[in-house]
């Protein structure tokens, strides 16, 4: 935990990274992956490829929070090296789509594991877990980080203990040999679609420069957790992801959200399969709980900034920000009440996309204008920064042509954003002319 009992050491910090990391995407992506693509080492290519992708991104991320060294991510990040009104925009999507969407995703998938054991509706189940969830955040750092690296040893021995298993039964899945010869016909639409749902598996290498200044020694420790915890997932995804094509037929996995269930049939049988259900689900509630302790420290961030969002900006007197915490679960529940698993991720993920590669070629900025404490400095500068940054576009690009209506909301979105900033300028022009026409009673 460091000297101070309201910091967190480089253990607990890549725990959110990793908890984060390992969610709902490793174990639902592959289903919509496979939808185009028959080819196993495409699929993995395309796996390791959303791993470098995420690195280049710590590695960037790193940098920026150890040389700033304030909470937010990219609110902060963007607010300093470009402007205060992009930083206000990346903060309210951070709020409304980034983590608020990415709790209802993995809430969702969470109820689709538990549903068929308790029964019920798995939105039911969803809901359920994240009002348990944050109330359990809702106390004091120490106890989110207790409660949070158990959640995350829990899932690292389950991961480990699945992807064991994938690899020493025999292959399942008559896919297994003949994948590797499939035909590969890849459009662009059809990558850029696959891409989105692995870079969806690997959000949440970020996680930790969202709560930098609640990090002991960030110059150090944040790099350490961001890229640690990056490199370890991205090993992990890569056998998880073999050991379900290992077990389960591609045909069968087309479309569905449950891949890991079904890989759990085929290695334990129906009776096992429910309580490796039961496990998955606890190791999707640790990516929930990592995103339910983050998430809300964007928007206490921007109630210290903005007049608008000021009744957040209150804490517990352990230093929880508990209003925040609460908005952010009912933005979540209302998501998983009107949307489908699907279409919930190609909105955020257009939109997370936009706001993850301004900061990252932010980087380029920060070294021009020699910004921030100099300490942790990226490598491959400044090419890694340029991969992301083109790689970034050229994806978003296409989502615009193939997923108009999805990436319509992400810029309405974008908008509705837009005219809280403009209401918060009013109010803060409303209130200084206040103040000058009537200096007693304000």
């Amino acid at each position: 935990m460091g000297g101070n009992q309201h910091k967190i050491g480089w253990f607990s910090a890549a725990a959110i990274v990793i908890a984060n990391m390992i969610g709902a995407g490793g174990f639902t992506s592959l289903g919509f992956q496979v939808q185009h693509i028959s080819n196993t080492w495409v699929i993995i290519g395309l796996w390791l490829a959303g791993g470098i992708m995420a690195l280049f991104g710590a590695f960037s991320y790193a940098e920026l929070g150890a040389s700033l060294q304030q909470s937010g991510g990219e609110y902060r990040f963007l607010s300093q090296l470009y402007h205060p009104f992009l930083g206000y925009l990346s903060g309210w999507i951070s709020l409304t789509v980034g983590f608020a969407a990415a709790v209802a995703l993995s809430a969702m998938a969470m109820g689709a594991y538990l549903a068929p054991i308790f029964g019920g509706g798995s939105h039911s189940i969803a809901i359920v877990a994240i009002l348990i969830l944050t109330f359990a955040h809702s106390f004091s750092i120490r106890q989110s980080s207790k409660l949070h690296n158990t959640l995350t040893i829990i899932k690292l021995v389950l991961i480990s203990g699945f992807v064991f298993s994938g690899w020493y039964f025999a292959p399942a899945s008559p896919d297994w040999s003949n994948g590797t010869h499939a035909p590969v016909n890849l459009s662009p639409g059809i990558l850029v679609m696959a891409l989105l749902f692995v870079n969806y598996a690997y959000s949440g290498w970020n996680a930790a420069a969202y709560i930098v200044e609640e990090i002991d020694e960030p110059q150090k420790n944040l790099p350490r957790a961001l890229i640690g915890g990056t490199v370890l997932v991205t090993v992990l995804y890569l056998l998880l992801q073999l050991a379900f094509l290992r077990q389960v037929p591609i045909a069968q996995m087309a479309g569905k959200v449950e891949v890991g269930l079904m890989a759990a049939t085929a290695l334990f049988g129906a009776q096992g399969s429910r309580w490796f259900s039961m496990a998955i689900a606890l190791m999707i509630a640790s990516g929930l709980s990592a995103m339910i302790w983050v998430g809300p420290r964007i928007l206490r961030a921007m109630a210290a900034d903005y007049r608008i969002w000021g009744f957040f900006k209150k804490d517990n007197p352990a230093g929880i920000p508990v209003r925040a915490l609460w908005l952010h679960a009912a933005i979540s529940m209302g998501l998983i009440l009107t949307g489908t698993f699907e279409q919930v991720m190609i909105y955020s993920g257009f939109i997370l996309q936009l706001f993850s590669t301004l900061a990252v070629g932010g980087v380029i900025i920060l070294r021009a204008k020699k910004m921030g404490k100099v300490g942790y400095q990226s490598p491959g500068f400044p090419f890694f920064q340029l991969i992301y940054v083109v790689v970034s576009l050229w994806m978003l690009g296409y989502l615009l042509v193939d997923c108009p209506y999805e990436s319509f909301l992400g810029l309405l979105n974008l908008l509705v954003g837009a005219v809280f900033y403009a209401l918060n300028g009013w109010l803060e022009k409303n209130r200084k002319t206040r103040l000058i026409h009537f200096p007693f009673k304000f």
